[in-house]
């Protein structure tokens, strides 16, 4: 066996990252949203039913129904429930802690799993406003791709937040900046 160089040594294997999704031809136009300051839903356009719905997925989860649209989300959001975590062993999430876990409900009905960034825990209040912001995963693209984010949600009242929001990209969204995509619902 020949012997490695120098620098593989000490490159080594890159250490498994558990905070990166898995982007397919069917969540690609979440993830491109996402990557320009944009949340999207999926609503139902059956007859009767309307339910929008996250996380994404091809068919209504109330009706069963295919005929299921992305739709550009306001964004606005209300704290469900949270918890602080404080370990946490999978790479990166060790690097982050303690950070706040929560559920939003989303102002369009649908509740969701993300962070709340940017707001002490001594703060947080079930029932406050909060707004989307997005968190660009570094390393989790190549060059030339747009950039993969996730959202999260800070205080929608509070400009200076209490803790500044470590290696998060708070944009706001911006659904206005963007034109309308077929199949979205336009904004």
């Amino acid at each position: 066996m020949p012997p490695r160089s120098a620098t593989s040594r000490s490159a080594g294997p890159r250490a498994p990252r558990f905070d990166i999704p898995e982007v397919d031809a069917f969540t690609r136009p979440y993830w491109e949203a996402a990557g320009r300051g944009r949340l999207l839903i999926r609503r139902c356009r059956a007859a009767g039913c309307g339910l929008a719905h996250h996380y994404p997925r091809e068919f209504c989860p109330r009706c069963w129904s295919e005929d299921v649209v992305w739709e550009a989300a306001s964004g606005r959001a209300v704290l469900y429930t949270w918890s602080v975590v404080h370990v946490n062993d999978l790479p990166p999430f060790g690097g982050r802690v303690p950070y706040t876990a929560a559920v939003v409900d989303l102002a369009e009905g649908p509740r969701m799993m993300t962070e709340v960034v940017g707001c002490a825990e001594s703060r947080l209040r079930i029932g406050m406003a909060l707004t989307v912001r997005f968190r660009e995963l570094e390393g989790a693209r190549t060059e030339g791709e747009p950039p993969l984010c996730i959202p999260v949600f800070g205080v929608a009242s509070d400009a200076s937040p209490d803790t500044a929001p470590d290696a998060v990209t708070a944009r706001a969204a911006r659904s206005s900046s963007l034109p309308p995509q077929e199949g979205d619902g336009g904004s």
